[in-house]
């Protein structure tokens, strides 16, 4: 691995931009910032609360899946978020412009119900944003969580899937047939077919387990690569753990963090994969066997 920066405040979120910098969110800072060619920080919008994860929309913006805040534990120079925390400030869909910083809320409720907990975020071809809430954890309850999609406008928003355990990661395979989700606290990635942008098939099939990992391990983020595998940062056992379409292939590519929180790929061929190390505060990047899949709206 390349150590492309450090001494960020638990980064997340990562977005391999056209001109060769690293957009992304500094979770504990709440910032969204830019990790120039150099490795330089340089904060793009204070948004406080707690910025998770990041994309690029239709409009060149970039839109934030903001879940309010945590609670941190600091052990020996890692940093681990633990809770919800008094100043708790509440989930939203948020917008910035890269040129100005201007940030604009566009979304904290869906179908009438607070957006407690949003997580990641993918558009798909038509522009509109699919996203996880997460939903947030107290002493004696945590919220059920949900898969929402919404227009970048601010026109539209619906749940689409609903009481789910902890939904964090996500993504689109090739076709946008399919939507993947992976759950942090059970360690399944799930697989979901599209009826159409924005609608999730509503079938019994429609929802079906690709992979559920053996052991006590977590899992956040995610990326497709042009494979169609389903790369995921794997908590505890520190990595990026990559899944076939099929679900029968699984394999792990560890690293040094426990708290191995995204990944995105980037590079004239995408064939690198550029990973968030958070408790560390680390972005660092390595070559992938796989060219990653081309997202949306980055002008690639």
């Amino acid at each position: 691995m390349e150590e492309i920066a450090k001494g960020l405040a638990f980064p997340e979120g990562p977005i391999a931009m056209d001109d060769g910098s690293i957009v992304l969110v500094e979770i504990a800072r709440g910032t969204l910032s830019r990790v120039t060619p150099k490795g330089t920080i340089e904060v793009i919008a204070e948004l406080g609360g707690g910025p998770n994860g990041a994309a690029v929309g239709p409009d060149g913006a970039v839109y934030v899946c903001n879940n309010g805040g945590f609670t941190w534990r600091n052990t020996n120079g890692q940093l681990v978020p633990t809770g919800t925390p008094e100043d708790y400030s509440g989930g939203r869909i948020e917008r910035v412009d890269l040129k100005t910083g201007k940030v604009d809320v566009l979304y904290r409720e869906c179908d009438g119900l607070p957006l407690n907990g949003p997580n990641d975020i993918v558009f798909d071809a038509s522009g509109g944003m699919w996203f996880t809430d997460l939903g947030k954890s107290y002493d004696t309850y945590k919220d059920h969580g949900a898969i929402c999609y919404a227009k970048p406008d601010g026109s539209f928003i619906s749940r689409q899937l609903t009481h789910r355990e902890t939904p964090n990661g996500i993504g689109l395979s090739p076709d946008e047939k399919t939507l993947y989700f992976a759950e942090t606290i059970t360690g399944r990635v799930w697989a979901c077919s599209i009826e159409n942008p924005g609608n999730l098939a509503q079938t019994a099939e429609a929802v079906q387990l690709l992979v559920g990992l053996p052991g006590y391990q977590l899992l956040d983020s995610l990326a497709v690569d042009s494979a169609g595998y389903v790369c995921v940062a794997t908590l505890l056992n520190g990595g990026i753990t990559s899944i076939s379409p099929d679900g029968r292939s699984v394999s792990h590519l560890p690293t040094d963090d426990l708290f191995t929180t995204n990944i995105c790929f980037g590079g004239e061929q995408l064939d690198t994969a550029y990973i968030t190390l958070s408790s560390s505060g680390r972005l660092v990047a390595m070559p992938w066997s796989r060219p990653g899949l081309a997202l949306n709206f980055l002008n690639r």
